[in-house]
């Protein structure tokens, strides 16, 4: 929060130094000992033995943290887990992306992290959705299925010898349309089980990824394009290419309506507000702020104003403070 700038009043001021010192009191799950900066000692247990690990050194028989963070141990192992890191990819990691370059066999993506991902031609479903193997024609119509600029949903799939491998070879990954890409500090997405989410109410799908990029578009209902093709054209007019670019009638099936816009612009917002706040981006939390703007009856563009980020604050503030009651 120390890059908080906003053209506060001597009364906004008061509230969201309140609520933030309010914040800061109430205790964390982590223990005591948890919470450490550049040269704090780290208690250890010496007769059981331990193995010091990232973020610590030994410094006159004793742990010292050098980094600021958290304390986290994994049987022997003791090691600071940094609060304000850059993006480190595990497998497994749900991350979205923007297309950078399209090389021969394999697109090049930027996902927040120190090098760009590599996701391969023979790592994605065709359009035709049919499993076989990669041919020329494929590689030269690569362009069709990916360009430059173009975002995309996919999944860490391991470190090779030339970099960071991704793969989409699900329905549910891909290319993502008619919606807005925002970025923030990834230390502000935890990893969970569910990072999609269908927004019902709205008609909108969210998709936070792990790197710090977080996805807010209309919702799209995922098919499988093999069947639908099948079901559609009889076996005589089967074609014998793949046709990768798109019909004059299909981008107009693609209009958005105003309402799923306007939907789409206010939980942007609402991420934007965390993000601004520093708080720890989750759908539920996105939520609460997405209905306490329609509760204040806050037009779209007035949630990024000075008085709306304090309610944030505030509610934010209360909310921990009754989870704490009722823990």
């Amino acid at each position: 929060m120390r890059g908080l700038q906003l053209p506060l009043t001597q009364t906004q001021k008061v509230r969201l130094q309140r609520a933030l010192e309010k914040l800061e009191s109430l205790p964390s799950k982590a223990n005591s000992n948890a919470s450490v900066t550049v040269a704090d000692t780290i208690p250890v247990n010496y007769d059981d033995g331990f193995l010091k690990g990232h973020g610590t050194t030994e410094l006159s028989g004793e742990v010292v943290a050098t980094v600021c963070g958290v304390v986290e141990r994994v049987n022997k192992l003791v090691y600071v887990r940094t609060l304000r890191a850059r993006y480190k990819p595990e497998v497994g990691d749900i991350i979205v992306g923007r297309v950078i370059e399209v090389a021969p066999k394999r697109w090049r993506l930027d996902i927040n992290y120190s090098q760009d991902a590599v996701l391969m031609l023979s790592s994605i479903n065709l359009p035709d959705g049919i499993q076989r193997r990669r041919t020329a024609e494929d590689e030269l119509n690569m362009r069709g299925i990916f360009e430059e600029n173009d975002v995309i949903c996919a999944e860490v799939r391991g470190f090779q010898h030339d970099g960071l491998h991704l793969q989409a070879r699900s329905q549910k990954y891909g290319k993502l349309q008619r919606g807005q890409l925002l970025s923030f500090p990834p230390y502000l997405v935890k990893r969970r089980k569910q990072h999609w989410h269908y927004l019902e109410e709205y008609g909108i799908d969210l998709i936070l990824g792990c790197n710090g990029f977080v996805w807010v578009g209309e919702h799209v209902e995922a098919k499988d394009e093999m069947l639908v093709d099948q079901a559609d054209k009889p076996d005589s007019q089967t074609p014998k290419t793949i046709d990768y670019s798109m019909s004059l009638e299909g981008q107009e099936q693609m209009y958005t309506p105003l309402e799923t816009r306007q939907n789409i612009c206010r939980i942007a917002n609402a991420i934007r507000v965390l993000s601004m706040l520093g708080f720890i981006v989750t759908v539920e939390v996105v939520m609460e702020v997405v209905n306490l703007g329609v509760s204040q009856n806050m037009d779209t563009h007035q949630m990024l104003g000075s008085e709306f980020c304090v309610l944030v604050a505030e509610r934010e503030a209360e909310r921990r403070s009754q989870k704490k009651t009722k823990g």
